[in-house]
């Protein structure tokens, strides 16, 4: 049995050794930064980052090809990885040129579950469970539906961070092609909650719906009873609902709500003594303050996604990779399929003593070693050959497209 991971989480040399000598998946991983193209044109200019040992931070690393590549991470044992852009040169030669500038890059989304804890009751900082990943889930879902239905996109991969978050990575050529500004501008219409201030600052809807707007509610709503009102019982306490009627901008409708709020005997029932109240203030249409939309930005802040949209924005920012280890849990970084996104289960993603351990048992229950890749031994076939699937449509997009169309960017 492989050694465990320290106390502190960090995931030991030895392990990590085994992990990318055996059950790495380099072709694949090759194959989707070169995206079909020759790698002095492509890969070779890609750059990458490792996190050693004892925290060592190196960047501007690049390789030439798949052989190269495989070679120092072996050698070098990463306890993690990082993607960054495709420069216009190597980055480790950029010391030779005038000039040394991003030329493309996946457009990319980070979600981390920390910026929920002002709203989730269960957990707090590097705490998920079951209950508070619901928040991942909606993100998953509001956001895949954005990317494709108002902006075109079809090949976007997602990742669990292998902690307490998920990446997004979109990989279509007009994607990798997007400008700062263009960057900027999808991550700005992405971004609906934003960080301190009162509701009202937090996030505000017109009056006439946004067809975006209207998706995201839509789908919020069908996770908003089970998730915010059982789950997380966020009009639980009698604290719980004072914030929740803070939100509430007129003084005289808050208090009548507090007044009914211990005459209820859950969330549920509080949440819909509120809902009917409100909409009677807004069709009496007395109370000026009470805003049309005011339930609908409820349901989206308690629901909507939290980005950091500053990730988004920057073609320099690097982002952890795919099939990389988590340091400080040991756990995979594993793809998952977001029309299945609400099966997805961080808690039993495997970590990499698990992998290690079920080569062992299955090879121990052969009587000859089967000459297959190490990673279909183990509970990583199923996220390699949904990485896999990936990979083949991005391809077959490519060749039903050409190269013609490899330059193209979106136009804002």
């Amino acid at each position: 049995m492989p050694p465990a991971p320290q106390e502190d989480g960090e995931v030991y040399s030895e392990v990590l050794s085994m992990y990318y000598k055996r059950i790495f998946p380099y072709k694949q991983f090759f194959k989707w930064l070169s995206y079909g193209e020759d790698p002095k044109d492509y890969f070779q200019k890609r750059e990458f980052s490792f996190t050693l040992a004892n925290e060592v931070y190196v960047r501007f690393l690049s390789f030439s090809d798949q052989e190269d590549m495989e070679n120092v991470i072996k050698k070098k044992c990463p306890h993690k990885i990082d993607i960054g852009a495709v420069y216009n040169c190597m980055p480790k030669e950029r010391k030779r040129v005038q000039s040394f500038i991003p030329t493309s890059k996946e457009l990319v989304f980070d979600i981390d579950m920390t910026d929920y804890d002002e709203i989730r009751t269960c957990c707090s900082g590097a705490e998920i469970c079951n209950k508070c990943w619901k928040f991942m889930t909606i993100a998953v879902k509001i956001l895949d539906s954005s990317l494709r239905e108002d902006f075109g996109f079809k090949h976007i991969l997602w990742v669990y961070s292998g902690r307490r978050g998920i990446h997004c990575w979109v990989c279509d050529a007009s994607a990798r092609m997007l400008s700062q500004s263009g960057r900027s501008t999808v991550a700005e219409y992405m971004e609906l909650v934003k960080s301190g201030g009162s509701l009202n600052k937090k996030i505000s809807i017109p009056l006439k719906k946004h067809p975006f707007i209207k998706r995201a509610e839509g789908i919020a709503r069908k996770y908003f009873e089970e998730a915010l009102l059982e789950e997380q019982d966020f009009l639980g306490t009698s604290e719980r609902w004072g914030k929740f009627l803070s939100f509430i901008p007129d003084q005289s409708l808050q208090e009548s709500l507090e007044g009914l709020m211990p005459q209820c005997s859950n969330s549920l029932q509080r949440w819909n003594i509120i809902q009917q109240e409100v909409n009677k203030a807004i069709n009496k249409g007395d109370k000026k303050s009470i805003r049309k939309n005011l339930l609908t930005e409820i349901v989206l802040y308690y629901t909507y996604p939290r980005l950091d949209i500053n990730v988004s924005k920057g073609l320099n920012h690097l982002l952890k990779s795919p099939f990389c280890i988590h340091p400080k849990t040991g756990r995979v970084c594993v793809c998952f399929s977001p029309h299945k996104a609400e099966e997805f289960d961080p808690l039993l993603v495997p970590s990499v003593n698990q992998l290690l351990a079920e080569i062992s048992v299955f090879d121990d229950n052969k009587n000859e070693k089967e000459n297959i890749d190490e990673y279909k031994k183990t509970s990583l076939k199923g996220c390699v050959a949904l990485f896999d699937s990936f990979l083949a449509k991005l391809a077959k997009d490519n060749i039903l497209h050409g190269e013609q169309n490899s330059d193209k960017a979106l136009e804002f």
